[in-house]
């Protein structure tokens, strides 16, 4: 993808988040990476979103070094590196404090797949981080953060669930591309409210069976995928 086209989407992608109430005051940020070039787009440091064109996008490389020095990139660029490096399946990330998930990150609570709306983007339940240790925080705290959410995912396939939550943080969600992202932060979210309000009525409410989990995640997803055009 050409970067004026990576930034144009990464742009959109930071947008996004607000226009979906995501995100308030600068809280939360966007990336993308054009995998052939190893070029990363993600959002500067501190800029307001409405003020944010596509130039003001700073591009780095995989190490996470600058490629220009107009704007410093977001705080958080460290974490959206490690998880590049470890998730080569994936092409953009979304950081948020998005009021639901990131209670359920701040409560360390999973959240368990209590229906189809859930089944239809995550192919099982979204997990929680362990809590980073006083050394990882006083040393490298942002790297540290991808790196437990690579170890949160281990050997799973990190398009099937797609997110993760980071304990007493919030989440970071991710896609092949940043429309995609985009989307299953705005699910995330949703499936977080429910959860939380089904734990209202239901301290330790049932999960759906496999097989409903299975039949409404794979309709919409791989080869055999039945949904849509």
């Amino acid at each position: 993808m050409p970067l004026t086209a990576l930034k144009t989407a990464v742009l959109e992608a930071n947008l996004a988040t607000v226009s979906h109430g995501l995100v308030k005051a600068t809280f939360g940020n966007a990336s993308g990476i054009d995998r052939a070039s190893g070029r990363i787009a993600i959002k500067p440091s501190g800029v307001p979103y409405d003020r944010m064109t596509p130039d003001h996008m700073v591009i780095t490389d995989l190490d996470g070094v600058p490629l220009d020095n107009r704007l410093r990139p977001s705080s958080d660029l460290d974490t959206h590196v490690v998880l590049y490096r470890e998730f080569p399946q994936i092409g953009a990330i979304i950081h948020t404090h998005s009021t639901y998930a990131t209670i359920m990150a701040q409560a360390r609570r999973p959240v368990p797949p209590l229906g189809t709306t859930h089944a239809d983007y995550f192919h099982g339940t979204i997990p929680v981080t362990r809590d980073l240790t006083s050394e990882e925080i006083n040393t490298r705290y942002v790297a540290a953060t991808g790196e437990v959410i690579a170890e949160t995912v281990g050997d799973g396939d990190p398009l099937e669930i797609p997110a993760v939550l980071v304990a007493g943080h919030g989440p970071f969600v991710w896609g092949r591309d940043p429309q995609e992202a985009v989307l299953n932060a705005v699910i995330l979210e949703e499936v977080a409210k429910m959860a939380w309000h089904g734990a209202v009525i239901d301290p330790q409410p049932p999960v759906i069976s496999q097989t409903l989990l299975d039949r409404h995640y794979l309709r919409k997803h791989g080869a055999n995928a039945t949904y849509g055009q």
